[in-house]
């Protein structure tokens, strides 16, 4: 009894082992398609892969269950990522700030071959010929040329704003829209940059005002404003309020205080927030008074011209957005 006992479990072991040693296998090898999950023939799950002819063959009896499959994969082989790199053929991403979205050629100014050496006088005439009608036939239509003025532009604006590179291509893009609807018609190039640089920070929860985008490219904030609500009606984009939580973070690194009192004003705002003490008010306005009185709570206080002169209001504001926050919030705080 104990033999056929012992017989049992050998076999119920060996047939466990089986089916893990299949499944093992399965996975080493690649899956065949979804619909196929196994050999329609004899139902074995040992199912592996000929490189060479593209077919999913069974390997227990021989039927090939798919064949003529495209490889879409690569073919060439690398063993590291520094290989993989250098062998791959894929160009540098689509960039919607350059004028040819990174896509066009360009003939150098060194005038030197492959090994260095400068290239003769008649040579160099030549590729001097070369380079100017290059540069003229890049330039198809006069959307093109505006893109050459707007751009660059963009990015001067984008980089005196500390703005990172993934709210410069969607500005970029912004403003390509723009163009194909005919809204920059009428229009300075450098206002429908800016108003398009407005809308983009405050979609994407980084605002600006309207000042600092005025007094960087020398555009009327008027002017901006006009144009940054014909681009929102005309394209249909839904711009979020402005957060005034989202001054906090920048006013508080102005300042030199530390991360309690930035904690403090996020924690004041939102109190505010909840009674409606930011409705039809300058959220720069709120956020800075809000940033005032955190100061004076964690006993780092900052006088009222100081906050003014980092959030760009009046010194007046500050007084009268203070009055209206401890009264509501009834704080207890004497400044």
């Amino acid at each position: 009894m104990a033999d056929k006992k012992i017989k049992k479990q050998t076999k119920k072991i060996s047939e466990e082992g089986e089916v893990e040693d299949q499944r093992s296998h399965k996975g080493t090898q690649p899956s065949p398609t979804e619909n196929v999950r196994r050999c329609p023939s004899c139902k074995s799950l040992d199912i592996i892969f000929d490189n060479e002819r593209g077919e999913y063959i069974c390997n227990s009896c021989g039927l090939v269950i798919e064949e003529n499959i495209v490889d879409s994969g690569p073919e060439w082989r690398a063993f590291d990522s520094d290989q993989r790199n250098a062998r791959a053929r894929t160009g540098a991403p689509i960039k919607y700030t350059k004028p040819n979205r990174g896509l066009v050629t360009e003939i150098d100014m060194y005038n030197k071959d492959i090994r260095g050496t400068k290239l003769p006088s008649k040579r160099q005439a030549q590729l001097y010929r070369m380079r100017k009608w290059h540069k003229r036939a890049s330039i198809a239509n006069s959307s093109e040329r505006n893109y050459l003025v707007a751009l660059p532009e963009l990015n001067r604006v984008a980089s005196y704003l500390g703005l990172p590179d993934n709210i410069r291509e969607q500005a970029a893009l912004l403003y390509r829209q723009c163009v194909k609807n005919n809204l920059i018609r009428g229009r300075p190039i450098e206002t429908v940059v800016n108003a398009a640089l407005y809308a983009t920070c405050r979609s994407a929860g980084m605002p600006r005002t309207l000042d600092e985008i005025s007094s960087i490219s020398n555009v009327p904030k008027k002017e901006v404003g006009r144009t940054y609500r014909v681009i929102t009606h005309e394209l249909g984009l839904k711009i979020p309020l402005t957060d005034p939580s989202a001054y906090v973070p920048r006013y508080i690194a102005a300042l030199k205080l530390s991360g309690d009192a930035q904690e403090k004003a996020s924690v004041l705002l939102k109190q505010a927030m909840k009674k409606g003490l930011v409705s039809g008010r300058s959220p720069t306005g709120v956020s800075a008074a809000a940033v005032y009185i955190a100061g004076a709570l964690v006993g780092e206080r900052r006088t009222q011209k100081e906050v003014a002169d980092v959030a760009g209001v009046t010194e007046v504001t500050i007084r009268n957005r203070y009055r209206e926050l401890k009264k509501e919030l009834e704080l207890d705080v004497n400044l």
